[in-house]
């Protein structure tokens, strides 16, 4: 099949070449030439209406771009250059719905809207890519043979006993979620999960890590390789995983993590996903919790944290450590 992609970073890119391995055509764009000129295989555009015209009837265009501005206006430059029967694939992180605006404007014009919820960041060239797809059943069984594709496949995971009448789809590693909008909420739903896991972890190995503080009794303390830890649990324990994978590469590398400030961000899955928890009045400490860690981490001491320490020193007249605010991090390892 043939596929217009916007946004050539570096899912994007993956996204072309994974495709173009196996035997379809891809019009790619970019604001960068650069970045079109790099894309070995794929016949490059030079603007939007050039990738229109460059695509056969009925067009499917997939817009890789980050959330917010830049995908809403690109999206509605689509609507205006698309024609009847055509589709827009959004493959990055909307939010649920905007999605559902989208499709029902677009769907004014008889131009199909898909939302994507893509999982695989820059390992889906080799690993392959989990999708979760919002749309009408026609546009995603016109595009099958893309997602099937960009998926991972069944690979060697073992089959889930009592799934044999069901969507097969699933165990090549895409669903169709339901209506637009229903692929990027599973998506958010999934970030959010992904933030309380990662938080996890963050927290087991620093307490690992910190338990040769000097603050302990001497035979209390154990001088734990945190790395090879990471890798043992890979190997049988029930808190394997990717991101497991993940932590272990990165410790290998550097058991200090010296190279890193501690500074996170978020990209705004884990606030949403915490805004629907809200609107279904579910409870979700786990997901909330990791978000807050997040913030925190951008932040050396507070205003909040200082009037802590004042009210322990009025109520109680208790004063301030003066371990340098280094080595408490050191300690706190």
């Amino acid at each position: 099949m043939q596929l217009g992609i916007i946004g050539l970073g570096r899912m994007g890119a993956n996204i072309a070449r994974r495709l173009m391995k196996n035997g379809h055509a891809v019009i790619g764009y970019d604001a960068s030439a650069e970045a079109v000129k790099a894309l070995e295989g794929a016949a490059g555009a030079a603007s939007l209406e050039d990738m229109v015209q460059k695509l056969a009837p009925p067009r499917a265009v997939w817009v890789m771009l980050p959330a917010g501005k830049i995908t809403e206006d690109t999206i509605a430059r689509l609507g205006g250059l698309l024609s009847k029967g055509d589709c827009v694939i959004d493959g990055g992180n909307s939010f649920f719905k905007d999605d559902i605006r989208r499709a029902h404007a677009l769907a004014q014009k008889g131009i199909a809207y898909l939302d994507v919820g893509t999982s695989g960041g820059v390992w889906g060239l080799e690993r392959g890519y989990c999708m979760m797809i919002g749309g009408e059943t026609a546009s995603v069984d016109r595009l099958d043979p893309i997602f099937k594709a960009l998926a991972p496949g069944a690979g060697d995971i073992a089959r889930t006993p009592g799934r044999e009448t069901a969507d097969p789809r699933v165990t090549q590693g895409y669903m169709h979620a339901g209506p637009a909008g229903s692929g990027h909420f599973v998506k958010m739903v999934h970030n959010g999960i992904e933030y309380g896991l990662m938080q996890a972890y963050a927290e087991g190995f620093d307490i690992m890590r910190g338990r040769n503080s000097d603050k302990l009794p001497q035979d209390e303390r154990f001088d734990i390789h945190v790395a090879d830890v990471a890798e043992v649990w890979r190997r049988g324990s029930v808190v394997a995983s990717w991101l497991l994978d993940l932590t272990a590469i990165a410790l290998a590398k550097s058991e200090t993590l010296e190279e890193f400030s501690g500074k996170v961000d978020d990209s705004g899955e884990g606030r949403w996903t915490i805004a629907a928890a809200m609107d279904e009045a579910v409870a979700a400490p786990v997901i909330t919790a990791a978000l807050y860690a997040r913030f925190r981490s951008r932040s050396e001491n507070t205003f909040g944290e200082k009037l802590l320490s004042a009210m322990r020193k009025e109520f109680g007249g208790h004063i301030e450590s003066t371990i340098p605010v280094h080595k408490a991090k050191d300690d706190d390892k």
